[in-house]
């Protein structure tokens, strides 16, 4: 049973550690309560997307060393005490930031990857699947964090200082006291000191084959995301505001779908797949988004397909370098992120200077392309097989 708790904590872990992913609900009331315009608003959410993935860099290094109850239990104090110190923002809106995007950013980045390494650890044949189950909960999470901040706001008249600050609060009993449960399966520790120089990861092809193949994935759910109620020119607010939903699901479905996929189909075929399925969607989108029923499918599509983007790569790192190796590997690809979050402001430009975003939509779809025929060519020549069997 230990295993099924672990997994249990998991998850609600990553519910908790999803929260910032709901920053849209708090920008109207920010700016209301603050005078603030939409974009210094949003400096909390992207300083997070950098702060994030950076502190998973190092992370990784340190949880073979650290153990996962401590990385977990750490960076859960440093998240919730991110959104304490947001909810002084009244006082001063770079409180704010420091608080929801540089504190919160590094709590993330600690503990994010813990769930991950030791789930995988525990369930050795379902790699893909718990891997789905564990991070389905940070999508998820977004969407039950806007829901209990709107009811604070909306029904009880908190502020969203207010509201940040009860938030900090559950965010660290939740996270460290989840975090607390985190340990490697008996007879683990023998390989959890074990630690690659990052020069020697960074020099494999696979691992910089599999850098720029995220870095696409990424890319191109971080486009269509931040752009998506623009997408469809005939649509309305309500429209919009149902395709960011729809988006939002069908990411955390797509998170567990494409991770038991990974599982069923013995793994690394499931990467290219993915990335061919989403840049034949981006370079329909001309065909697609012509109607709200053509948004709404396009949401969905791209939604699930980016789902399998958080998975799919984790259980790469599991299955080429082995399970101990996780952390540490995962964690600096996981720095993709960073040139990827690129995405939204480049579609943006374009669509400033051309009038669409297929332009862009295209583009990115053929990155996507180019980068499925170099995995599969990749995995051709090297014949890869997991780590352990190596060794």
């Amino acid at each position: 049973m230990q295993r099924y708790i672990i997994l249990s904590a998991s998850v609600i872990m990553q519910m908790c550690l999803g929260a910032t992913y709901s920053w849209s609900v708090y920008v109207q009331p920010l700016k209301e309560s603050t005078g603030l315009l939409q974009g210094p608003v949003q400096l909390p959410f992207t300083l997070f997307y950098f702060a994030f993935p950076f502190t998973m860099i190092f992370s990784g290094q340190w949880l073979p060393r650290l153990g996962p109850r401590r990385c977990a239990v750490a960076g859960g104090l440093i998240f919730g005490c991110g959104w304490l110190v947001a909810g002084w923002g009244h006082v001063h809106f770079g409180l704010t930031v420091l608080g929801v995007g540089l504190l919160a950013g590094i709590g993330v980045g600690l503990a994010y990857i813990v769930p991950i390494a030791t789930c995988i650890r525990w369930f050795p044949d379902h790699k893909g699947l718990v891997t789905g189950i564990a991070v389905a909960g940070f999508g998820g999470g977004a969407a039950l964090v806007s829901q209990i901040g709107a009811w604070l706001m909306n029904v009880h008249g908190a502020t969203p200082f207010e509201t940040f600050r009860l938030l900090g609060i559950a965010f660290m009993v939740l996270v460290a006291a989840a975090g607390w449960c985190m340990q490697n399966p008996p007879g683990a520790y023998l390989a959890a000191g074990r630690s690659l120089p990052w020069r020697q990861i960074v020099a494999q092809p696979r691992f910089r084959i599999l850098y720029l193949a995220m870095v696409c994935g990424l890319a191109a759910g971080f486009a269509v995301n931040a752009n998506l109620k623009e997408l469809y020119v005939g649509g309305g607010l309500t429209a919009g505001v149902t395709a960011v939903g729809a988006f939002a699901i069908a990411n955390a479905t797509g998170r567990i779908v494409w991770g038991w996929c990974f599982d069923r189909f013995k793994g690394q075929g499931a990467v290219s797949v993915n990335l061919v399925m989403q840049a034949a969607v981006l370079i329909l989108s001309p065909w697609i988004l012509v109607s709200e029923a053509g948004l709404l499918l396009f949401a969905v599509l791209t939604g699930f397909n980016y789902g399998g983007v958080l998975v799919l790569y984790a259980s790469n790192v599991a299955h080429i370098w082995g399970p101990p190796a996780v952390g540490q590997i995962y964690g600096l690809l996981f720095s993709a992120n960073i040139p990827a979050a690129l995405a939204p402001l480049a579609a943006g430009l374009i669509f400033d200077a051309t009038g669409s975003f297929v332009p862009a939509l295209t583009g990115i779809a053929i990155l996507m392309v180019v980068a499925a025929m170099l995995f599969r060519t990749t995995v051709r020549q090297e014949q890869l097989t997991p780590f352990s069997e190596k060794s």
